[in-house]
């Protein structure tokens, strides 16, 4: 009964820490999309960041999108791109046995928000990339 669905995102798959978030921006490497920037780094056991599975951070920028209520439906859009593009992102990453933390970026300006699809597509694109992971 506690079957965990394939395009699930689960509370612990959420990046909260500061620190780990503070590593991420200093350490990782990123990728830049058309309003979409993947900022990632790999976690190693031996760290003391390391908390045995992959994380991700969402984040829209105040400056960009001055109206919060566009700002969490930006967050929510690619929330739920990620969670239908997961099984994607865990295959290209290593898997269980190579965790990555990676932040998502929202770039765009506040003229139109992109659709679902379009932030599908764009995840997938940088994932794509050939420096990625």
């Amino acid at each position: 009964m506690n079957k965990v669905h394939v395009h699930s995102l689960r509370k612990y798959e959420i990046l909260r820490a500061r620190s780990l978030t503070a590593r991420l921006f200093k350490a990782g490497k990123s990728v830049r999309g058309v309003f979409l920037t993947i900022v990632y780094t790999h976690l190693m056991p031996e760290t003391s960041f390391f908390r045995g599975n992959s994380t991700v951070l969402f984040a829209v920028s105040k400056r960009n999108v001055p109206s919060a209520a566009v700002r969490n439906r930006i967050k929510r859009l690619m929330r739920e791109a990620y969670r239908l593009e997961k099984p994607f992102f865990t295959s290209s990453s290593g898997g269980p046995e190579n965790p990555v933390s990676m932040a998502f970026v929202y770039t765009g300006r506040k003229t139109a928000v992109p659709g679902l699809d379009e932030f599908r597509n764009e995840m997938r694109s940088l994932m794509r990339h050939p420096g990625q992971c």
